[in-house]
């Protein structure tokens, strides 16, 4: 199809084939998808991506910063930054 032929289509025939368009990238994704599954699954890689296998523990972080403000405010320096002022690293 071409530029021309959207422009002569109604609004009823571009949403009919606005949802033909959408249910057949639905379907097709959901094809793909079982087949790259069914290739993990023969590789033995599917449990790698499994969410019920638990995470590796990792080590408590201590804080390295705190609001000279308010030394009970404390950050590790990991994750987002707190909005409060003061974590800045030698703030006064």
């Amino acid at each position: 199809m071409n530029g021309d032929a959207f422009e002569s289509m109604s609004l009823d025939e571009m949403w009919s084939l606005h949802e033909q368009v959408t249910l057949t990238l639905a379907h097709r994704i959901a094809q793909q998808k079982a087949k790259l599954e069914e290739q993990l699954r023969r590789l033995g890689i599917n449990d790698a991506m499994s969410p019920d296998k638990p995470r590796r523990p990792y080590p408590k972080v201590l804080p390295k910063y705190q609001n000279p403000k308010n030394p009970t405010q404390k950050w590790s320096g990991r994750g987002k930054q707190p909005h409060r002022t003061g974590y800045e690293r030698g703030a006064p």
